[in-house]
């Protein structure tokens, strides 16, 4: 208050000091202050301390000073004249004034009456101001009237309108016959007769309805003066004004005081009372050339600046601080609707403050240079409806300023006269048929139109559900310009007129109706109407359905503009006849829209045709406006999307940006205007829109004027004025800048269609539609009712047409889907209802829910077809190898036979061949010998020569030869061969010839051989083979291999290339040995047989041609031989090949058997689960859309109990044990989430799947931060960025999040989200070719599909309206009970058996993963075998594979088997524990739900994990498990009692207790809720029971017994028991103490303790607080009733570097002191800061705070409340401080406040400084501050006696305060101080008297000082000042 800041000037100081230091002091004593005040409602006692004081009665002056004065001014002029004039004053003035303010009827006969009521109060002085003024407008020289009789009248008149000017309609009747009376002229109540001055007319009901003629010298009515109707020039119905009785009336007033006297004037009328039209058309009429006008429409957000801004906008500069209109030019100032501005905390309405300002003393302030701008040339016209509802009672001393005048509402004939002329001009200028002008329509439908406006305003008034029931003149208005809408072309007869008005009531009384049974009662009274008064048309009239546009020819006239044709097609209002006719131009309509605009899906069912339509109406009319009610997504915005689109209108909306404000807003406005001279726009605003409610003040200004003060500056005015001036010329208006400024103002007015889309839910629009009146005055409202049950089957129906869906089905389906949207409405009531919890249901749910089966359907058949499809896949290639090894088996025993044949075919030609070998071998032998014979000699030469240069020629080209091999092979051809299973004999023959070469050992085996190869240097080593190291028995035993004939390079090559080359190197080695071994002797025999050679040779000659001819016949039976084995090889090769085929296939059969059934099986399955998949996904796409905000019982019971039922029920496929679990995730995900940190209870894996699986961002409400913990845990790997809606920053994160697709988290969000988001949150993606952009802010971003949203709440019940439902998904993630117990479980189980705790963790993921691998191993079956080619048969490998794959999978399923039981054996040993795991759960609801009380009371689960782990630790061991559970569950009640009741004050610890003590009964099932629900509240029954039956029973309490007597059994004779022994219970009833006594009857015996509380509760309820004490002391121990004293060294063991302590102050409590004791007594003295935090202090307590985390410091922030728009700061560096030192401590103190940030307050320790409750705790609690060194301090003996007696004192005076005027008189804040300060005193005049050796006490000096002083210093009452002393 800055008058507070004045009180340093008014004191001895005399100085003022400047927000930025500076000091001015005041020049005393030649300046002095004089302050002028109208009350001190609002003045502090210290500024009326330094003020002298003056009051001013208002009778001490009164009127008369004022007249006289006036009289006397007058008196100069006229003296004749003001001599009368003073008399008349005598006569009329002085008792009218007194009968109209004080009732004085007859002071004489001191007869007394009610003061006559006015419309707004006025004052004597402001009357006669006004009577004054209307006679010096009257009374001018020109007229010179000065007979007395004339003079009598003028003045009668104008104490008519002056004293009864502000009367209402039945005062002004009253006032009349008084003034009528007291003039004691002749009343004429004849209606022709003249009435000249002396006589008084009297016809009429008062003089109120006549006017004096000066210049006729008589009495006129106002109905004489009325001129003849003409339309407006231009046609619009806007311009309409039909002149009235009222109009003349109001116009002379407004001539007599704003033309004549030159004076302000304000009507006061109600609503529709034409009041803003009349000055509208009075203004209009005054000369452009002399008057310039400026209109201000008030609203309550209107400010004193808005007002200043706008007269500033019109004004310009004269001289050097004088501003005015254009010189020659005067400025009328209308205000409309003048008390509509709020008032502020002071009483103040500031517009009206700056108007008062500048009315009364001419000038007003300059804002940036506070110089004085004095205002010339200025005239004010206000109007106003009567105070009352949002409307403020203006100041009094302002309304002085005015002539007040009351505009009553029309009499019903000027109505009728108004409607029924405009009518009549309509129907009767000669355009309609004869038939409709003779019909006399106009009369007729403006009676009916009357009496349906009557009878509606009196049956349906406006309530508090129901504000916009305001219906007015206006209303009228608007169903007379839509008859004006008919045309002759299309009404011909009257039938088709009468039903248009039925149409136009509709559209203006019926539209807006909310109601069923409101709705029933106009169409009620409507039919009533028409068949009463069109009796012959009414069945025409009330046809259905009744549609009316103008847009049937749309489609064909957008053709031709898009050909660019010319068209004779025009578009005329008519009956549209029916729904299927409008939905096909419409359908049309909408396909043309969605080509030009983003797409709309929308379906036009029969409810949003009716909307469609009541919108293009509006839109089609001149300034027309709506205002469209309803929740979000009911599909306000599409409607007037396409509405606007078929009526021709583009459509306008702001972008919200962030930081968007007023000027942002009006730069947007000016963007609008610009568009509104060319074309229709619709200005779509809606209730997201408002970042700022002064946004409501310009879209006020916009309806009510159709411009906003001050949008332009000097220079955009002029620009646009230049531009219209030519056409204003062609049009023949004038051309003055004020007029084109005019037309401007009109031309944008009726081309703006301001569209209101907002939503009825809470308190804002109730709130929004009082403070701007012209939201609902200047509107047309269509309330959208929730989809009707058509609506939403058509709706589904159509969505789901395409949809593969059983036939048989489909309708349940679609049914089923309505009952969906229905249940969960009605579910959402019950859910506030019993929870005070918010829940909403939009169309956009229903949307949502048909989006979410569609995908659902789609994707869970996919999946299943693809399983189906693997399965089968491999099925087939199992049936494919059964049917092969029954086909090879057969074609095997072919095989075989064929072997046998061909063996026996060699057999015999081998037989041949020997046969011939031997004559051949015989035949050579023969001739060698021969040969011998001749020449031995020669021949063994030639021999040996011949076989020494074959060795040296054969062994080196072989070597090569073998070396050239191995280089022609690599490693795939050796890997080739490793890969055979079971290789070809010649090859394996050919690896161990290698083997043995090689010398690698004595196993000979085909394993050997491939470990061998297996050797990356295999092939080099064979090149760099060391030859020479071969032994004998090495080549033997290769040599033994090549007795097989088969054994040649080339058979081997046949079957292995590799082979071959293998065989080359073996052929070669060998023959190298043999040569190395040979040759060197035949070498030399040679060099000797050389001579002998050369005779040799020529006996040679005949020995070789016999020897060819020997040769030649042994290779041809050789080759014949070969030819007859190889085929016998190769037979017996394919069988062998057959018979490893077939044992392959049967072991792969056997071993795949169980799969093969198994999978036939699952195939069955998945084909039967695709058939339920119809109902299986209705449900889970019912979850996902609805079930998010309710918590779990209520989710149960809408899917288990109402949705599954009703699907059963229709018949509709669903699963036997369905569970959305199975459905929409699967184990190894949930062990994921888990190992997240997700809880693993039921409800928290349903949040889960709802956030990670609805279509909509989640938005949790997640006070536990359970939900925060796991998202952060979980989209750590996808860049997650955290950020709040208070960073400043945020826009930029989110921008970068949606363009490189990161993760995103708004945490902390409130109940209010920045609609900045809103495009994201909705996904509103737009299409740009190839890109995908989202718009945020003013920007166009890059949409990446990995982008996902999260938004967190930590608030526990946050109230999100409609449109955040339909936006965001909701998910309420508080724990449950049971949740919580299980999480607690583990926790007690790590505590107390970590080794169960570790072994269960260990099986929990070897569980998942082996769940993972066996998954893994069937994928990978499937896969082997789904992507085999070829004969499988022949795929050893892959046989190999499936079989290791069937082994590992078998071994895996036992261990899983194995890890379930293992698992039930931990969790049976984990349940021994679970009862303290319940205790825990238990008492964490109720210390959380202690919020509902106060929300400083807020706790977090992770703080009370602190709690619950301390306790555990704090709990005694014992080795008896059952002793340690008992100690455990002690130590945690205790501890979470204690730590509780430190946090919440007094007036709560009982209810805590007495909660706790019920939830832990309700543990344990002993408790009955239908009592305790009738303890607490008692008979609900509005039902009167009957009478009590005896006097003594109050009816209350009967009221109750009879309640009570069918809550149980053991209670229904209790009423005849009170009968029976109504002495005995009387006598009970009038104990003091009746809880302590037993019950009459034996009450006591059979019933329980809560039972008992229950009588007690119908008969004492002044005692139920004591017996609850009891109560709870019985059931759960006297511990639980004693609350702790403060101890502030048990705070500090509680709180960590992490953990901040609150200090929640009560009044007079400040635990400063108690602070600065702890720290010095914990050596933290020096190193403790503290600050008082208050404006400005925000970024010194950072730092404070930043240092103290770094150093280690105490940090003290008191006063907290004081500056709560930094403790969102603070929160924020609290979570930014991570690894503060461990000395660090942050100390807050705060008042209750609701502003307190609840993350702060969730992870503190709360400590409330109050008194405790009673005497031996508030003495406990004195005493807890008293050491004992304090004690021993004092040395006088008395010390300690007198602080006893201090203490009880001082919980005396304190205990007093609850008995409130009992108590104190006055409410006094005694504190510890006064406690403190006492003991000193008593401490140091004790210590004083000690030291003196003074034996007495110094009695009086202690007592003075203590109660005078100390407390009495406080007490301000006498009698309270005895009391203290008495105690004393």
């Amino acid at each position: 208050n800055w008058i507070e800041n004045m009180n340093s000037v008014m004191d001895d100081n005399k100085l003022l000091t400047l927000p930025n230091g500076e000091r001015i002091r005041l020049n005393y004593p030649t300046c002095c202050m004089l302050f002028e005040v109208f009350d001190l409602q609002y003045a502090s006692p210290a500024t009326i301390s330094r003020c002298g004081m003056v009051y001013v009665d208002p009778k001490d002056l009164g009127f008369r000073p004022f007249l006289e004065s006036w009289l006397a001014g007058r008196e100069k002029e006229n003296p004749a004249e003001a001599e009368i004039l003073g008399g008349l004053c005598d006569k009329y003035l002085v008792p009218c004034i007194e009968y109209v303010l004080d009732g004085v009827e007859d002071k004489d006969k001191m007869v007394i009456v009610d003061p006559l009521r006015q419309i707004v109060p006025r004052s004597d002085l402001g009357l006669t101001t006004q009577l004054t003024r209307l006679l010096e407008a009257i009374l001018t020289p020109e007229r010179a009237i000065s007979e007395p009789p004339m003079l009598e009248a003028v003045f009668t008149l104008c104490i008519t309108w002056s004293v009864g000017g502000a009367l209402v309609q039945d005062s002004r009747v009253k006032f009349d016959k008084f003034l009528k009376k007291l003039s004691g002229i002749n009343v004429n109540p004849s209606e022709t007769a003249s009435c000249t001055p002396g006589t008084l007319p009297g016809f009429l009901p008062t003089l109120h309805d006549y006017l004096f003629d000066c210049e006729e010298r008589r009495w006129v009515p106002w109905n004489q003066l009325v001129p003849e109707y003409k339309p407006p020039s231009d046609g619009k119905f806007s311009s309409i004004v039909v002149p009235t009785s009222d109009v003349v009336r109001t116009n002379w007033l407004l001539e007599c005081t704003v033309n004549g006297s030159k004076t302000p004037c304000l009507l006061v009328g109600d609503s529709g009372t034409a009041k803003t039209t009349i000055i509208r058309d009075f203004i209009n009429s005054q000369n452009p050339e002399r008057t310039l006008s400026l209109t201000i429409n008030f609203s309550s957000r209107t400010g004193a600046r808005d007002v200043q801004v706008a007269v500033e906008d019109v004004i310009e500069k004269r001289t050097k601080d004088t501003f005015g209109p254009p010189a020659g030019k005067r400025l009328i100032i209308f205000v409309d609707d003048l008390n509509m501005p709020r008032v502020d905390t002071y009483g103040t309405q500031q517009p009206i403050a700056l108007l008062k300002l500048l009315l009364d003393k001419g000038f007003m302030y300059d804002r940036k240079e506070l110089s004085v701008k004095h205002v010339k040339d200025i005239q004010s016209i206000s109007a106003m409806a009567p105070p009352g509802g949002a409307r403020a009672m203006v100041d009094p001393r302002f309304v002085n300023l005015y002539s007040v005048f009351t505009v009553t509402f029309p009499p019903e004939s000027s109505i009728r006269t108004i409607y029924a002329t405009i009518l009549e001009r309509h129907f009767n200028a000669g355009n309609f048929s004869r038939d409709i002008e003779e019909y006399g329509l106009a009369t007729k439908l403006t009676v009916a139109s009357l009496e349906l406006f009557n009878a509606i305003t009196a049956a349906l008034p406006a309530t508090p559900s129901k504000f916009h029931y305001v219906f007015n003149l206006r209303d009228l208005s608007r169903v007379t310009e839509g008859l004006m809408q008919s045309t002759p072309d299309r009404f011909t007869e009257p039938a088709q007129v009468i039903r248009l008005w039925r149409h136009e009531v509709l559209r203006c009384f019926y539209d807006r109706l909310v109601g069923n049974s409101d709705k029933e009662f106009v169409t009620g009274k409507i039919a009533e109407i028409l068949n009463k008064d069109f009796t012959d048309h009414a069945a025409t009239a009330l046809e259905l359905p009744i549609l009316y546009g103008d847009f049937m020819l749309f489609n064909e006239i957008e053709e031709a503009r898009e050909a660019k044709e010319v068209t004779d097609h025009v578009r005329l209002y008519d009956n549209l006849e029916s729904y299927d006719a409008i939905k096909i131009v419409l359908d049309s309509a909408l396909e043309r829209y969605n080509l030009a605009h983003k797409a709309m899906n929308l379906v036009l069912f029969d409810d949003c045709l009716e909307h469609l339509v009541r919108v293009h109406r509006i839109l089609r009319l001149p300034r027309g406006n709506a205002l469209l009610v309803g929740v979000g997504g009911s599909g306000k915005q599409s409607i007037t999307r396409l509405a606007a689109h078929v009526a021709d209108c583009a459509v306008f909306e702001i972008t919200l940006t962030r930081g968007y404000s007023e000027s942002n807003f009006r730069d947007d406005l000016k963007n609008l205007y610009a568009m509104l001279p060319t074309q229709g726009v619709a200005f779509l605003f809606t209730d997201s829109h408002v970042a700022e409610e002064g946004f409501l003040e310009l879209i006020n200004n916009m309806l009510a004027a159709g411009m906003v003060p001050a949008l332009y500056e000097e220079s955009e005015r002029d620009g646009i004025i230049n531009n219209l001036r030519d056409e204003v010329a062609k049009k023949g208006l004038p051309d003055t800048k004020d007029a084109v400024w005019q037309y401007y103002i009109n031309k944008c007015r009726d081309n703006l269609h301001v569209v209101l889309a907002m939503s009825p839910i809470g308190e804002a629009l109730r709130v929004r539609c009082r403070s701007f009146p012209g939201m609902i005055n200047n509107t047309v409202i269509d309330w959208f009712v929730p989809w009707p049950h058509q609506a939403l089957l058509s709706v589904a129906g159509v969505f789901l047409a395409e949809e593969q869906l059983p036939d048989a089905n489909r309708g349940d389906i679609i049914e089923h889907m309505v009952l969906v949207q229905e249940s969960v409405m009605r579910v959402s009531e019950d859910y506030e209802l019993q929870l005070k919890r918010f829940n909403y249901v939009t169309p956009k749910h229903y949307l949502d829910f048909i989006s979410n089966y569609k995908r659902s359907l789609k994707e869970e058949r996919k999946k299943i077809d693809s399983q189906v499809a693997r399965l089968d896949g491999g099925l087939q290639k199992l049936i494919q190898a059964a049917k092969e090894v029954d086909v090879m088996s057969e074609k095997l025993k072919v095989a075989k036979a064929e072997v046998d044949v061909k063996s026996k075919e060699v057999k015999e030609m081998l037989e041949v061949i020997s046969e011939n070998t031997t004559k051949a071998e015989a035949k050579k032998a023969e001739a060698t010998k021969r040969e011998e014979e001749l020449e031995v000699q020669s021949q063994q030469i030639t021999v040996e020569k011949a076989e020494a240069e074959q060795a040296l020629e054969a062994a080196i080209p072989a070597l090569e030869e073998a070396a050239q091999a191995l280089k022609n092979l690599n490693k795939d051809d050796i890997t080739e061969i490793r890969s055979y299973a079971n290789p070809n004999d010649l090859v394996r023959k050919v690896c161990e010839c290698v083997y043995v070469l090689k010398g690698l050992g004595k196993e000979l085996s085909w394993k050997a051989s491939k470990a061998m190869m297996a050797d990356m240097q295999f092939l080099q080593s064979l090149v760099e083979f060391d030859k020479d190291s071969i032994s004998d028995r090495q080549i033997k035993k290769v040599k033994d291999a090549f007795q097989d004939p088969n054994f040649t390079v080339d058979n081997v090559v046949g079957i292995s290339k590799a082979g071959g080359g293998l065989l080359k190197w073996v052929y070669a080695i060998v023959n190298y040995h043999g040569v190395a071994k040979t040759v060197n002797p035949k070498r030399q025999a040679v060099a000797n047989a050389e001579k002998a050679l050369r005779q040799a040779q020529k006996d040679l000659a005949k020995i070789k041609k016999d020897v060819v001819e020997l040769e030649e016949l042994l290779r041809d039976l050789g080759e014949k031989y070969e030819t007859g084995t190889a085929e016998e090889s190769e037979l017996q090769e394919k069988a062998e090949t057959m018979e490893r085929q077939l044992i392959a296939a049967s072991q792969l059969i056997s071993g795949l058997g169980s799969e093969r059934e198994r999978w036939t099986k699952d195939i069955g399955v998945l084909n039967e689960k695709r058939i339920m998949l119809i109902g299986d996904c209705l449900l889970a796409a019912a979850f996902l859309s609805y079930t998010g905000a309710f918590n779990f019982d209520f989710r149960k019971q809408l899917m288990i109990q109402t949705w599954e039922v009703d699907l059963r029920e229709k018949s509709v496929p669903l699963t036997a044990d369905y569970r959305v679990e199975q459905l929409l995730t699967s184990e190894v995900e949930t062990a994921r989430w888990a190992s997240e940190s997700l809880p693993p209870d039921e409800l928290s894996i349903q949040n889960g799947i709802l956030t990670t699986r609805a279509s909509r961002y989640p938005l949790c409400i997640d006070p536990q931060q359970q939900a925060v913990t796991w998202i952060k845990k979980r989209e750590a790997r996808s860049n997650l960025k955290v950020c709040t809606f208070n960073d400043s920053d945020f826009l930029k994160h989110l921008e970068i999040a949606v363009n490189l697709g990161f993760s995103f988290l708004f945490e902390g969000v409130d109940e209010y989200i920045d609609p900045i988001i809103d495009p994201v949150l909705e996904k509103n993606i737009v299409k740009k070719g190839n890109s995908r952009t989202v718009k945020i802010g003013d920007k166009d971003v890059e949409w990446d599909d990995s982008f996902t949203l999260y938004l967190t709440s930590k608030l526990s019940n946050p109230h999100y309206g409609p449109e955040t439902f339909g936006k965001a998904m909701i998910i309420n993630y508080s724990v449950t009970l049971q949740g919580l117990e299980d999480q607690l479980l583990n926790v007690v189980v790590e505590h107390e058996r970590k080794d169960l705790a570790d072994q269960r963790s260990a099986l929990i993921q070897e569980t998942s993963d082996l769940s993972e691998k066996l998954k893994e191993l069937e994928d990978s079956l499937l896969y082997e075998l789904a992507n085999s080619t070829g004969n499988i048969l022949d795929n050893t490998d892959l046989i190999s594979t499936l079989e290791q794959t069937k082994s590992k999978a078998t071994e895996i399923s036992a261990k899983l088997d194995l890890a379930k039981t293992t698992s039930a054996e931990i969790d049976n040993a984990c349940s021994q524990y679970q009862a303290v795991a319940k205790r825990g759960s238990i008492l964490f609801f109720v210390m959380s739900s202690l919020a509902a009380l106060n929300n400083m009371y807020e706790l977090s689960l992770a703080l009370y994990m602190v709690v619950f782990g301390f306790s555990l630790d704090k709990a005694e061991s014992d080795s008896i498990i059952e002793n340690r559970l008992d100690n455990m569950i002690t130590t945690l009640t205790k501890d979470c009692y204690n730590y509780t009741c430190t946090g919440i004050f007094e007036t709560h610890k009982l209810m805590f207790s007495f909660q706790m003590c019920i939830s832990i009964l309700e543990g344990k099932g002993e408790l009955n809720r239908a009592e305790l629900d009738f303890f607490l509240k008692g008979n609900l029954s509005l039902e009167k029971s009957e009478p009590p039956p005896f006097p003594w029973i109050p009816e209350k309490t009967w009221h109750d017994v009879m309640r009570l007597t069918t809550i149980h059994e053991r209670f229904q004779d209790l009423a005849n028991h009170i009968r029976e022994d109504h002495a005995a219970w009387q006598k009970w009833y009038d104990l003091d103490m009746p809880e302590a006594a037993e019950l009459p009857s034996g009450y006591s015996r059979t019933l329980d303790r809560l039972e008992q509380m229950c009588v007690l509760r119908c008969f004492r309820t002044d005692r139920v607080y004591i017996a609850t004490t009891s109560f709870v002391e019985h059931e759960i121990g006297a511990y639980f009733v004693s609350p702790p004293v403060l101890d502030y060294n048990a705070i500090y063991q509680q709180s960590t570097e992490t953990t901040p302590i609150v200090f929640i102050l009560s009044p007079g409590a400040d635990p400063a002191s108690d602070i600065f004791k702890l720290a010095a007594k914990m050596g933290m003295d020096k190193k403790l800061k503290f600050m008082a935090l208050g404006q400005g202090q925000g970024p010194i307590a950072a730092s404070m705070l930043d240092m103290g985390s770094q150093r280690g410091h105490w940090v003290m922030l008191q006063n907290c409340h004081l500056l709560p728009s930094w403790l969102k700061t603070l929160e924020k560096l609290l979570l930014q401080i991570t690894k503060p030192s461990a000395d660090f401590r942050l100390w807050l103190t705060t008042e209750p406040t609701p502003r307190f940030p609840i993350g702060i307050l969730q992870r503190s320790i709360k400590v409330v400084t109050e008194p405790p409750n009673g005497l031996r705790l508030n003495m406990m609690a004195s005493y807890s501050k008293v050491t004992e060194e304090m004690l021993q301090r004092c040395p006088h003996p008395a010390f300690r006696s007198c602080v006893f007696v201090l203490a009880f004192l001082h919980a005396v005076v304190q205990e007093r305060r609850k008995y409130g005027k009992v108590g104190w008189n006055v409410m006094y804040d005694f504190n510890d101080s006064d406690f403190r300060v006492s003991l000193m005193l008593l401490d140091a005049y004790l210590t004083k008297a000690f030291d003196n050796n003074d034996p007495a006490i110094p009695w009086d000096t202690l007592r003075y000082l203590t109660g005078e002083v100390m407390y009495g210093g406080r007490v301000t009452d006498d009698l309270d000042r005895r009391g203290v002393n008495t105690y004393l």
